[in-house]
């Protein structure tokens, strides 16, 4: 079985539903030539509720499911650290964030190199099979991996739910290509001040956690769509 091969199985067996390798070689500030992208898929009925306001469950599923996610990348830093390559998890307790709230290697970018999906116009990681509703991470590595397609341009296309109920109308409708800036996409300030507002109203919690953006999306629609169909 081959080293790629194996590593997918490791990540898929920890409870990623989704993986991608991507080429880092030609990534700013990335010591590393190969990636893993992992996602999980948020539960039907949290996005359901959202669609109305954030709640504590989601609240809580937001921090199980960053454990979770670390739990699924530091296995796959093990399985390669014990075949002799360099790996690094990016864990939450690793990756750091500056006044700007972005890190120095976001999980997005590693995601997109691997082919998970594209940057939605609600600045969002959009996967094909669960929308934007899926908690992400990654694992950078010097292991010579059998990299995946990445994606390069948006699916949206003419699509503007997002934007249209975004609480804040932060969302300014753009059409993401690789390499363009969130503020193109989104105005951040008043993204999270909504974020807080709305999140404080519905739970009386202090923090920026919203969720309409991604829990309206088509694609996450569809999502929910297909698992009703396999219940009945």
């Amino acid at each position: 079985m081959d080293l790629t091969k194996e590593l997918k199985e490791v990540l898929y067996g920890q409870g990623a539903a989704l993986v991608g390798i991507a080429d880092m070689s030609q990534v700013q500030d990335c010591d590393f030539q190969t990636g893993a992208a992992v996602a999980v898929p948020l539960p039907e009925n949290i996005i359901v509720d959202l669609q109305k306001a954030p709640t504590k469950e989601y609240y809580d599923l937001y921090y199980s499911l960053n454990g979770k996610l670390n739990e699924i990348v530091m296995a796959g830093e093990e399985f390669l650290r014990d075949r002799g390559f360099e790996a690094y998890a990016q864990t939450t307790d690793r990756v750091k964030v500056d006044q700007d709230n972005v890190s120095k290697l976001p999980h997005k970018t590693v995601a997109l190199k691997a082919g998970l999906g594209w940057i939605g116009k609600n600045c969002l990681l959009v996967t094909p099979e669960y929308g934007p509703a899926v908690r992400i991470s990654s694992l950078l590595t010097d292991a010579p991996l059998i990299c995946d397609e990445p994606v390069t341009h948006s699916r949206c296309k003419s699509c503007s739910l997002c934007v249209e109920k975004c609480p804040a109308q932060a969302l300014k409708g753009t059409l993401w290509e690789a390499g363009m800036p969130r503020e193109k996409l989104v105005d951040v300030e008043k993204c999270y001040k909504k974020q807080e507002e709305i999140m404080y109203q519905a739970t009386g919690i202090k923090t920026d956690l919203c969720g309409k953006c991604f829990a309206v999306c088509t694609y996450t629609q569809r999502y929910l769509r297909q698992s009703e169909d396999n219940l009945e």
